[in-house]
């Protein structure tokens, strides 16, 4: 691609995605703070990734992927997961009509454009994999008979970091399905005044539809024109490849502290976030701050600790510090 044609592009890209500024801005009017988490909503929402938001109860979890929802007038799903859950309570099941004598097809509230899967690791394996084929197919099957799900279709799931008891872990075959994982913090004080302000007045605001899920398909496309280069390309490589192989990247004291790395999917998704992050930074290319900057929500839960890293109470954060600092910037 010649220096003309990417500038032609970024002049497109940069008309197209004027609608994110007045989605952040309408967002803005119920979520305070956290720019952080509608930040990489967004960019879930445009690359067509899935979600996991770690963090304690009462960070506006809920409250942001319902704005969302409302804010480009989509269908929005809640699941409370718990362990008494079944498969059918989310996918739906066969209902009989005595009448009619036959069997009727009764859909669950998977069949929203938005899904908050609220404490995910509370439901057993049964109901996390068949999450899971909704999350990877895009479709559910009920009975004999196969569904697919609405376009957009957006799991936002999340996990209490400080509650562990009778909760399960997510295999790391489910883990590596999500695109992000995103650990929410604490609003600042001066954001926290607001938020009791706000939410001890009379009239709390109400999001108005500002999108059209057909601007968030066009967006989704524009996305996957977003120029990389091949140094970009490499770069990317190079700190995944770092995750499984230490020791080539120069970094052996990481060996004996992780015991798998990234998949291929992570390279995947890397690229593809910072593809992303680009489009919602008005940017026709990627340049290696977007891979530094988006790195650690798509890195942080595909690298596996070993004992000694968690004896040491090493976590994958500084792992995934060591790699960017040691890897080469194109």
């Amino acid at each position: 691609m010649t220096h003309l044609d990417i500038q032609v592009l970024n002049e497109k890209i940069k008309e197209a995605s004027t609608f994110v500024d007045t989605l952040r801005q309408e967002l803005s009017h119920t979520i305070i703070g956290q720019d952080y988490m509608v930040s990489r909503l967004l960019l879930g929402l445009l690359s067509n990734g899935h979600i996991l938001l770690e963090g304690v109860p009462g960070l506006a979890k809920t409250l942001a992927i319902k704005s969302l929802a409302s804010a480009i007038h989509a269908r929005f799903s809640r699941i409370q997961f718990t362990p008494d859950l079944l498969p059918a309570d989310l996918i739906g099941t066969m209902i009989y009509n005595p009448k009619a004598m036959d069997f009727s097809v009764k859909k669950g509230p998977l069949f929203a454009n938005f899904i908050l899967a609220d404490e995910i690791n509370r439901a057993p394996a049964k109901v996390q994999s068949a999450l899971l084929e909704a999350m990877q197919e895009k479709q559910v099957t009920i009975g004999e008979d196969t569904f697919v799900l609405p376009d957009p279709f957006l799991v936002l799931a999340t996990q209490n970091p400080i509650e562990q008891e009778g909760t399960y872990r997510l295999p790391e075959a489910q883990s590596d399905r999500f695109m992000l994982k995103c650990v929410i913090q604490y609003p600042s004080f001066e954001e926290e005044r607001k938020i009791i302000r706000q939410n001890t007045t009379t009239g709390f605001p109400t999001i108005n539809p500002v999108t059209t899920l057909e601007e968030i398909r066009a967006a989704r496309s524009l996305v996957r024109e977003v120029y990389m280069d091949e140094k970009i390309e490499k770069y990317i490589l190079d700190i995944v490849f770092a995750t499984r192989d230490p020791e080539t990247a120069r970094l052996p004291k990481l060996k004996p502290l992780i015991q798998y790395g990234g998949s291929p999917r992570a390279s995947i998704n890397l690229a593809l976030a910072a593809k992303t992050y680009a489009f919602l930074q008005h940017r026709g290319y990627v340049v290696p701050e977007d891979i530094r900057s988006i790195a650690y929500d798509v890195l942080r839960h595909r690298i596996g600790l070993t004992y000694e890293a968690e004896a040491e109470n090493i976590k994958p954060e500084n792992i995934i510090a060591d790699i960017l600092n040691k890897t080469d910037v194109p």
